[in-house]
């Protein structure tokens, strides 16, 4: 069917031409700006639930576009990139109502949404891509769409940590064209096919493709903020609260994570990668990341920069999950993208909320919040608890299904990272839950905008977190209904290891 063929296409076109024409508005047409975004979110919305219902049906969705011979443009779906777009579709939507009220008088609304549009744009795409060099054309494009969104406030901090974003996501992204071009020299086209599509060239290539793999790694390990490549993440913590929550649930760490499970399990091949040794290389970086980010975030008095360090840990574990060999580690691994953007969503929110309502932007600042905040602060404990892994969060499921994997492939020292993770979640997010909760509020907050007798902020900036809280606990009580993202998960390990 024709529609099947442009389906994918369309998917990624329903927040580009939104974006573009948001770019020629005046800043007065809020409105018409309001209608573009949510009218865009909401096609998207529609057409990602056709594509759903389409994948079950067994229906095949490709679209491609010939650039030269060799290269083409190709957008298709598999259960990988549907769980992924599925996703970046659901959090765009309640990220775009978010943003509509954090930046209701703020300047240059335009630009933003239009940039905003076009990295979700971006981020689909990638998601979407059904080979190695499309996926690289829109991860470069993500790199550059996000840049003026973290440095949209101008200030001389926002700068620097927009050029530092910078300098790493193009620093990474030349290594990802390298890796692919070699690839590509080696092997043709490079298509992402499940179980992979190099088992063939490993005994003629193994030094050649070992290096390859350590290219593409580096590349994407630097969105993915794998150590010692994370560096730019907490400086990219001056965006605002929309932006950040884009930055660490639904785009740019998604993507290099998303990237390195689509290298593992449909270029290279799980068994194949496994082989060659090099799961050992990325389930080291993975562990010592998530250590390294734990650690580091027990330190940090500002909110979003504990967040930013607990990002770099929790981004990991989908990493950790496609290094250890084996069906449920897998599934661990590839269920946490799910469940990690939807909690740390959340979380983001809520900081933004804080900020904006009481001018609380630090750790230190937060005595007594909930008493004043309880819908934001419950909605925060949801998403901390999570991330602790208490059961029946969604993170209890991720790190369950980890250990089980680890345990089957006989890799107990993994268990043992998993414990020393959680244990340190537990320190850098319970004394914040204390303090929210048993503490007494001050006199004055820092910066109060909203009268006390409200409670809370206003409703674009509260039901957002209260939505994707929701969401990250049904995700853990219902892991075993048929729609659920561990499902999805299942139907992927099966699928990777041809079972």
């Amino acid at each position: 069917m024709i529609l099947d063929a442009w389906l994918p296409a369309a998917i990624v076109l329903s927040s580009l031409l939104p974006g573009l024409l948001i770019f020629l508005l005046r800043e007065d047409r809020q409105l018409l700006r309001t209608g573009l975004n949510m009218l865009g979110a909401l096609v998207k919305l529609a057409l990602v639930g056709w594509l759903i219902w389409g994948v079950y049906e067994g229906r095949v969705f490709e679209s491609r576009l010939t650039l030269a011979p060799g290269l083409d443009l190709v957008f298709s779906a598999d259960a990988l990139s549907v769980l992924f777009v599925t996703l970046s579709t659901v959090l765009w939507l309640v990220t775009t109502i978010y943003a509509i009220g954090y930046l209701e008088h703020s300047p240059n609304r335009s630009r933003f949404f239009g940039f905003f549009s076009l990295c979700v744009s971006a981020t689909v795409g990638l998601a979407l891509a059904g080979n190695l060099f499309t996926f690289v054309v829109f991860y470069e494009v993500l790199t550059l769409a996000t840049y003026p969104l973290v440095a949209h406030r101008g200030t001389p901090d926002a700068i620097k940590g927009a050029r530092v974003y910078l300098a790493y996501t193009l620093a990474g992204g030349t290594l990802l064209l390298v890796g692919a071009a070699w690839l590509h020299a080696l092997a043709g086209p490079v298509t992402f096919t499940q179980g992979g599509m190099l088992g063939g060239l490993v005994d003629d290539h193994p030094v050649q493709l070992t290096l390859v793999f350590l290219l593409l790694l580096g590349g994407l390990g630097v969105k993915a903020a794998l150590v010692p490549l994370h560096g730019w993440l907490p400086q990219a913590m001056v965006a605002p609260a929309p932006v950040s929550a884009l930055l660490h649930a639904v785009a740019v760490v998604k993507a290099g994570a998303f990237g390195i499970l689509r290298v593992v399990y449909d270029v290279y091949g799980v068994t194949v990668a496994e082989s060659m040794g090099v799961l050992g290389l990325l389930a080291v970086l993975a562990s010592v990341t998530i250590v390294y980010g734990s650690i580091r975030a027990l330190s940090q008095d500002g909110l979003k920069k504990r967040l930013a360090y607990s990002t770099v840990s929790q981004v990991s574990y989908i990493a950790l999950g496609a290094s250890v060999f084996g069906p449920i580690a897998t599934i661990g691994g590839v269920v946490h993208l799910v469940h990690q953007g939807i909690m740390k969503i959340t979380l983001f929110f809520c900081a933004g909320n804080y900020a904006e309502t009481l001018g609380v932007d630090r750790v230190s600042e937060m005595d007594g919040v909930g008493r004043r905040m309880p819908l934001t602060t419950l909605a925060f404990t949801a998403g901390a608890l999570g991330m602790i892994g208490v059961p029946p969060a969604a993170g209890f499921v991720s790190k369950w299904y980890l250990g089980l994997g680890a345990a089957e492939a006989g890799s107990d020292w993994v268990l043992l990272i998993l414990v020393t993770s959680s244990l340190l979640n537990a320190a850098y997010f319970f004394p914040i839950l204390f303090r929210a909760w048993f503490r007494e509020p001050p006199a004055r907050w820092p910066d109060e905008h909203i009268p006390a007798a409200r409670l809370e902020t206003s409703a674009p900036l509260l039901w957002p977190p209260v939505v994707t809280a929701v969401l990250s606990l049904a995700a853990g009580l219902f892991a075993a209904s048929p729609v659920s993202p561990l499902e999805w998960a299942e139907l992927i390990a099966r699928r990777e290891y041809g079972l």
